[in-house]
């Protein structure tokens, strides 16, 4: 079994205190060990890599994605989230598995750029007669080197339903369930180890019929998968809600069997007060998306206050197209700068936007047993941020330099399961250049084939 010593790095383990002068011992994929410098192993054999000028730190987990929308940035750009929604479904209903492919892998291989050893994405759209999109991304994540949890998306409800989405980019629900059941049943791995987990995640309530909802919970129960959809985003989707069910979002779910330990839903931007408490008390997840929920002006959550009261919250960039360019360290940023702008500079701490991106992504997931934190028996996923830079050096605490920079300090590398992802900000599985220009190749091809449809992409709203 191979083994790796990290050596006189400043470690930021997420559980327990920070150890300044420090080491870390990776044997296969685990961490074996980890303490003072002073207590190191001999460890004879290992790799060894110098930390010294180094932050250590758990690798960041994404918890909300759409990669696909890598191929449609920049589009709607003043819109508001159903304008957007509306301008971009009839250009996403042109992609096919070679868009998804392309998209998937500049999308993740941007991720592990930014520290990421673990994203979700959930893929609701399935146009007819356009490959296996599912499978596109799932090749593109093991080619890029990232634990991968997709989450089967979909929508049943078109517009001629009272649904958001045209009807022709919605399924039916029978195939729906049918293609559902066969995606866990191909590639979900509950192992410890494992780099490959799906969920079942019908995409909203707008979009998603009642029957939708319940069933895939039940599906998804049957086969011990996570639940995952999104919730609460807007006051549109509230407003949308109520007059169609009689209940805000939360409460709509709870009747739906929709929240529990086995869910987690993006945004959660506008809860009550009761709302806080029902998703503390059933233990469902939250995944904050600060930068998309900043620029299609949806809101701010109240993390603090889910914090304060129980409620388990990580991170997500969610879709490219509605989040240009966001790598998941930047999250951590945001979400500390939108909690004080909100509450006050006490709000959230640099810490605790650490655990937001590690533990509390983990916990989503389901995966704090394995992931999120610096500990024996862990999986070795691992992020190692160069904090002794010209600029950065200045600054007297290395997780503060990491947490508000404006600019991500360098990523000296980055480990999942032991095994470089990212040395010196430049990736090691697929070839760097390569990658970018693998989305520069998807967006060109979904504008085309958008155009074939009838459907010009443009930078405008047009709702």
């Amino acid at each position: 079994m191979t083994s790796t010593l990290i050596e006189n790095v400043h470690v930021a383990p997420v559980a327990g205190p920070e150890i300044a002068d420090g080491y870390v011992l990776i044997t296969g994929d685990r961490i074996a060990a980890l303490g003072p410098m002073a207590e190191a192993p001999a460890a004879p054999g290992a790799t060894r890599i110098d930390g010294s000028g180094c932050l250590a730190t758990p690798g960041l987990v994404n918890t909300h994605h759409h990669l696909y929308q890598w191929a449609s940035q920049g589009l709607a750009q003043d819109a508001t989230l159903f304008e957007w929604l509306v301008t971009l479904y009839p250009v996403w209903a042109a992609m096919d598995a070679d868009v998804v492919a392309g998209a998937a892998t500049a999308g993740l291989a941007h991720l592990a750029l930014s520290g990421c050893t673990t994203s979700s994405d959930h893929h609701y759209l399935f146009p007819a007669g356009r490959g296996d999109l599912l499978a596109a991304e799932i090749e593109a994540a093991r080619a890029v080197g990232l634990r991968f949890h997709p989450a089967r998306g979909s929508m049943d409800r078109g517009r001629s339903q009272g649904g958001l989405p045209p009807d022709e980019v919605v399924e039916r629900l029978d195939d729906i369930l049918d293609a559902t059941a066969e995606a866990v049943d191909a590639y979900h791995d509950p192992s410890f180890s494992s780099r490959l987990r799906v969920a079942v995640a019908p995409c909203s309530p707008f979009s998603v019929s009642a029957e939708l909802m319940t069933r895939s919970a039940e599906l998804a129960r049957d086969k011990g998968v996570r639940l995952h959809t999104h919730l609460a985003e807007t006051l549109d989707e509230e407003e949308l809600c109520v007059r169609q069910t009689g209940l805000r979002p939360v409460a709509y779910m709870e009747k739906l069997g929709w929240l529990g330990t086995d869910v987690w839903v993006a945004h959660a931007v506008h809860l009550s007060d009761s709302d806080i408490g029902a998703l503390a008390a059933t233990g469902t997840g939250a995944a904050h998306c600060p930068t998309s929920n900043g620029r299609l002006g949806a809101g701010v959550a109240r993390v603090s206050e889910m914090l304060r009261r129980g409620v388990n919250v990580g991170l997500g960039v969610d879709g490219s197209a509605s989040a240009e360019l966001t790598g998941l360290s930047g999250e951590m940023r945001q979400a500390l700068l939108f909690q004080r702008a909100r509450y006050g500079p006490a709000a959230l701490t640099a810490r605790q936007a650490l655990e937001l991106a590690t533990l509390g992504g983990a916990r989503n997931l389901g995966r704090d047993r394995e992931l999120g934190t610096l500990e024996p028996g862990k999986l070795a996923d691992l992020a190692l941020w160069r904090t002794d830079g010209a600029f950065a050096a200045a600054v007297a605490d290395p997780v503060c330099a990491l947490v508000f920079a404006t600019r991500q300090p360098p990523l000296a590398r980055l480990l999942v399961g032991g095994q470089t992802v990212v040395e010196d900000d430049e990736l090691r599985t697929v070839p760097h250049d390569a990658a970018g220009a693998a989305g520069v190749r998807a967006h060109r091809r979904l504008v085309r084939l958008a155009g074939e449809l009838g459907h010009a992409v443009s930078a405008e709203v047009h709702p």
